[in-house]
């Protein structure tokens, strides 16, 4: 198994609830899982999160988490994927209400800019999820 450089661990309320969003909604796959810590680690092409029950195993700062939701403040994770289409419909068919609804963006990268199509989704917690697909780069 491979690891990604940098793999987010996200405090959750309840590790089932999160489950049933990333892998059923979502499509996320679950890697390894440790039921009687909270904890699993979940991918979804390359991209790989870990969620960590706030009650169980080891979960970090636990004491500085604040008690509701939304959780993670001021940070969203970005997520490429080949199309954004497939999650839109199952967010859809969920019933789930986007944050940020779908957008074409172009971004300065250099000198070029960067397009990409790409919505915002929040998680049972909070957690903002910015799912992309790119759509070109121009000079």
């Amino acid at each position: 198994m491979k690891f990604c450089a940098l793999i987010p661990e996200l405090a959750v309320t309840h590790c089932e609830t999160s489950l049933i969003f990333y892998c059923d909604v979502l499509g996320f796959s679950v890697r390894y899982h440790r039921k009687e810590e909270g904890f699993v680690f979940i991918e979804l092409g390359e991209a790989q999160l870990m969620l960590d029950q706030i009650d169980k195993g080891r979960t970090f700062g636990y004491a500085q988490i604040p008690a509701e939701r939304p959780f993670g403040w001021g940070v969203n994770l970005q997520i490429h994927v080949v199309s954004v289409a497939p999650l839109l419909d199952a967010l859809c068919v969920a019933d789930k209400a986007l944050y940020l609804p779908l957008e074409e963006k172009w971004y300065r990268c250099g000198d070029k800019e960067v397009g990409q199509r790409q919505f915002i989704v929040a998680d049972p917690d909070g957690y903002l999820l910015r799912f992309y697909e790119k759509i070109g780069v121009s000079r």
